[in-house]
């Protein structure tokens, strides 16, 4: 009788855990951005109370990762600077300055006293276009 019991608690704790899992994995917001990266949206994954975690953004196929830094802004202290990066470059491949103010634009409506800077080879490509006038 009493391992029947024990049997029936551990059942139900087996199936509680699984559930746990399921709902864990479905609301993940990595699981999210990995399906916008593959379809082509604009998705970011930020934790705006913690500073030392990097933004991971998706858009148009590209794979963004941006470091944020804390830093004094009128009375109190925020995010001042954000600088953005990509891994793969050839996953920017399409992507024009119109897409990049697209970026800079999102970031800004989270961070909106921060100075946003791309690397290269981001940042060329914006001054080669400036330059040109486009």
């Amino acid at each position: 009788m009493l391992t029947v019991i024990l049997f029936r608690i551990f059942l139900l704790l087996a199936v509680g855990i699984i559930i746990f899992s399921l709902i864990k994995y479905a609301l993940d917001p990595r699981r999210k951005l990995e399906r916008a990266y593959h379809n082509g949206y604009f998705y970011l994954v930020d934790d705006p109370d913690n500073v030392r975690k990097n933004v991971l953004f998706t858009f148009r196929n590209a794979l963004f990762e941006a470091e944020k830094f804390l830093g004094p802004a009128d009375d109190s202290f925020e995010v001042t600077s954000i600088i953005v990066s990509s891994e793969d470059i050839d996953q920017l491949h399409g992507l024009n300055r119109r897409d990049f103010h697209f970026i800079e634009k999102e970031l800004r409506l989270r961070y909106p006293k921060a100075d946003i800077q791309w690397r290269s080879p981001i940042s060329n490509l914006l001054k080669r276009l400036e330059r040109q006038g486009k």
